[in-house]
This record gives C-alpha cells, sequence and structure tokens, in this order.
C-alpha cells in the first residue's frame, strides 16, 4: 500500500504550514481585507482541503461538499496582485515549516498551479 503525501508530510506539519500561512495574509494589506476578519474559518477550510487533496481524511468534502475551487473563489480577484501577494505569502510559510524539501517543492508548484487555476478577472 502507498503512503499518502499527507501521511509522508504529517498532520502537524501541515497544520503548522497553514496556520503560519495565515499569519503572514493578517499582515498583508492587499490580501487581508479579502477575509473580511473570518482567519480562523478559512485556515480550517484551508487545512482540510490540503489533507483531502494530500490524500488523507475527506473531511473537507463530507463537511463543504466537491471542494468547486472555481466557483468558491469568484466573488474574490484572483489577479496578478492577489495572486503574487498569496504565493508571497505560503513561500514565507513553506520557508519556515519542517516540511521535507521534496515535499515542499510539490506544494509549491501545486500553489503556483492552482493559483493560476483560479484566475477569475483579467
Amino acid at each position: 500500500m502507498e503512503v499518502s503525501l499527507y501521511d509522508k508530510i504529517g498532520n502537524e506539519k501541515l497544520r503548522k504550514l497553514i496556520h503560519d500561512f495565515y499569519t503572514e495574509i493578517k499582515k498583508d494589506e492587499l490580501m487581508a481585507p479579502l477575509y473580511e476578519g473570518d482567519f480562523e474559518g478559512a485556515e480550517e477550510r484551508l487545512y482540510l482541503f490540503m489533507i483531502q487533496y494530500l490524500g488523507g481524511p475527506t473531511t473537507y468534502s463530507e463537511q463543504r461538499g466537491h471542494p468547486a475551487l472555481r466557483r468558491r473563489h469568484v466573488p474574490y480577484p484572483v489577479v496578478d496582485d492577489t495572486i503574487a501577494h498569496w504565493l508571497r505569502n505560503m513561500q514565507v510559510a513553506l520557508s519556515k515549516s519542517e516540511i521535507e524539501e521534496e515535499h515542499q517543492a510539490f506544494l509549491w508548484e501545486y500553489f503556483q498551479k492552482t493559483a493560476e487555476f483560479l484566475r477569475n478577472r483579467p
């Protein structure tokens, strides 16, 4: 049986990555207002999504249904500036993490591709 990336990374390291990311987001003058003060909810949703995406428990879908990332991001301007800020904040969080380099590389590639996929305005 193949071990999931979720198991390889570990729940604690993943939780810390997402928490550190939102610590950065709260300080970002462009990004913070988009969360309308719901940092805890956003952090929990991203955490549960990443657990599921990486092959862990499917709690995200059980609670929220299909991820439908594009639909869920329609209300928010996913444009050059927000993409750059989101990625920069995630890069800071990744650099603070104790996640193995090869797994960081996988996550970074995923975050870059997904950010571009979510672009929703010219």
